[in-house]
């Protein structure tokens, strides 16, 4: 699950390769380091009596890492803070675009709202606002923190024609984000509204939402992370526009950010010198994509690039084929989803080449980070 660990890490001490769910105390009776992604728990009862002194996780969020235990136990932490954000903006635009022309609707004049406005939210605002959307950014601790009146009430963003979340899973301190959309506020969601989930499961109200859907609350939901991973809500899956199973940010080149950032941590706990680079992961070249963008407009030739370079249907479908199985077998089909995941580029590895559009168009599909030329 993390690309080119045994080639970079190996460079440190010898590397034992682990399937997450089957790292025990035992696994880590002769451990240094552990480098994990976000399926295992690390905590007491994992490490208390391994010698582990450096704990890295390859992802963004965090909320599997009992940080507190880790500074008792003078055990450095990093985490690959935004390496992945490239990937979940991605995912949330095609996403965004994949309902869209489902449902015919156009986005231009719609209104987002965005609740969490950090190295993903931005992303998506600025994308939005690309296909002529209006933002509304939620983010309580960056609205105490600038004073800034752009950061507006929840009030406002559940009001938006789409919601998409993009916030840590948190239980405590002065904006716990458990539950945060939940009955209450899914019944002050217009009934026309889009839910987007790509932060934490935990953030939306699982059993709400199937409510929501059934009764016709909202519109539609698309879920990428679910409560009780990999033990899902199995009749909330059918109701979605679109199911995913936590992948929003399994990008190849996520992945190896990722890993690249944690390396680089490890290098300086240990004092050595970094010598493993990416550069050769990355440097698969990728044929350019062409399209004709006679007579199309910015939502429309955004969805077509959009859906040819992530085949986001392909994850919805594959995801869904696990209804078929017996229930005590979709756990384990969950997990090989994610574990079996096919190797996906950000936007930015692939190049695309637009005849007959106009130069904004270009700059529009620029400003989505689909990096177009126009011939």
């Amino acid at each position: 699950m993390i690309p080119c660990a045994r080639d970079a890490f190996s460079r440190l001490g010898s590397v034992t390769l682990l399937p997450a769910r089957a790292i025990t105390p035992a696994s880590l009776r002769d451990a240094h380091a552990l480098i994990v992604r976000s399926v295992i728990g690390v905590d007491a009862a994992l490490l208390d009596r391994s010698p582990v002194q450096f704990v890295g996780t390859t992802t963004t969020g965090v909320d599997h890492i009992d940080q507190r235990y880790l500074a008792a136990r003078n055990i450095e932490f990093a985490a690959a803070l935004g390496c992945n954000a490239d990937a979940v903006a991605e995912y949330v635009l095609t996403a965004l675009l994949t309902v869209a022309r489902t449902r015919g609707l156009a986005l231009h004049g719609a209104t987002i709202g965005i609740i969490g406005v950090g190295r993903i939210g931005s992303r998506v605002a600025r994308m939005t606002q690309a296909l002529g959307m209006s933002p509304v950014l939620h983010d309580p601790p960056l609205a105490r923190a600038t004073g800034d009146p752009r950061y507006r009430p929840l009030d406002e963003a559940l009001r938006a024609d789409v919601l998409t979340l993009h916030v840590p899973l948190t239980t405590d301190g002065p904006d716990p984000t458990r539950h945060l959309i939940g009955r209450d506020e899914l019944a002050r969601m217009t009934p026309a509204a889009i839910l987007i989930n790509t932060a934490r499961g935990d953030v939306v109200d699982n059993h709400a939402l199937h409510e929501a859907l059934t009764g016709g609350a909202i519109r539609a939901a698309v879920m990428d992370v679910w409560e009780g991973e990999p033990s899902l809500n199995w009749p909330l899956l059918p109701l979605v526009a679109l199911g995913t199973p936590h992948i929003a940010g399994h990008s190849f080149d996520g992945k190896v950010n990722g890993m690249v950032m944690i390396y680089h941590a490890c290098c300086r706990f240990f004092d050595r010198e970094p010598t493993w680079s990416p550069t050769a992961a990355l440097s698969t070249s990728v044929a350019p994509r062409h399209y004709d963008g006679a007579g199309k407009d910015v939502q429309t030739l955004a969805h077509d690039v959009a859906t040819t370079l992530y085949d986001l249907a392909g994850d919805h479908a594959r995801m869904r084929d696990v209804l078929a199985l017996p229930e005590a077998a979709r756990p384990a089909a969950f997990d090989q989803l994610r574990r079996d995941y096919p190797q996906r580029r950000d936007f930015s590895a692939s190049p695309v080449v637009i005849g007959h559009a106009d130069k904004k168009i270009i700059f529009q599909l620029n400003e989505l980070d689909i990096k177009a030329r126009s011939i």
